[in-house]
């Protein structure tokens, strides 16, 4: 996956988790084990696999074509989407690999936006690891929990997402997912309300309790309802 663009606010009680993860990961080693491990939220007896790639230097993608940079949720996001594999009985096989990245562009500027996001995300970890400037950051510079962008900025949000595929035979496909709102409160409420409604309609004996993903319990179900009533496309080009 690489994010072609993203316009949103920031949200204060998403920069409060995080910077609670890196306070805690700090502090304890395992836990950075844990978060280093894509197949960490799969079943236990799913937690091993092919090496995945993860994008944390510049690089340029032969994906894309251009430069790309790391992604701040992909640690999270990929660990879903194993879970959702291995849930759904390796659906897209036991060598799938997936990463997620930042798209910066081609070309030399593309080269320098990607080098300049590198060395930013690098210094805001390595400055919110120590606790002192943590506390300053908290209480004197970054947003908190319940503040965000207005309704106004969340409405003139929107993101473009592309997923580059490559199947066991070699076919190339290239999907392109986009939002019209910003996507850390307009498209995400819109998302949720719509999964909430879609697992509304679920068969329970299709899906029991327990942890699932929305693709693994939803489906193509809850990606209608998206195209539909939240603002999303999904256009394979």
């Amino acid at each position: 996956m690489r994010v072609k663009t993203l316009k949103g606010g920031a949200s204060g009680g998403t920069i409060a988790s995080g910077l609670n993860v890196v306070a805690e990961a700090a502090a304890d080693p395992s836990l950075r084990k844990v978060l280093a491990n894509p197949y960490a939220l799969a079943p236990a007896e799913h937690r091993f696999g092919v090496d995945q790639p993860n994008v944390t230097l510049p690089k340029r993608d032969a994906a894309s074509g251009g430069w790309v940079a790391p992604f701040v949720m992909a640690s999270v996001n990929t660990k879903i989407v194993h879970r959702t594999n291995a849930l759904l009985g390796h659906r897209w096989g036991r060598e799938f690999r997936y990463d997620e990245a930042m798209m910066t562009g081609s070309g030399p500027l593309g080269a320098i936006k990607s080098g300049g996001m590198v060395g930013g995300l690098g210094a805001g970890m390595a400055l919110v690891a120590i606790g002192p400037v943590r506390r300053l950051l908290e209480k004197r510079v970054l947003p908190k929990p319940g503040e965000g962008p207005s309704p106004e900025a969340q409405q003139a949000g929107s993101f473009d997402l592309r997923f580059y595929g490559t199947t066991g035979a070699g076919q190339r496909v290239t999907t392109k997912v986009t939002g019209d709102a910003d996507p850390g409160y307009g498209s995400t409420a819109k998302m949720l309300g719509e999964a909430a409604l879609c697992l509304l309609g679920t068969d329970r004996s299709d899906v029991a309790g327990g942890f699932w993903t929305p693709a693994s319990a939803l489906g193509e179900n809850l990606v209608e309802q998206l195209k539909e009533y939240a603002g999303l496309t999904f256009e394979v080009v």
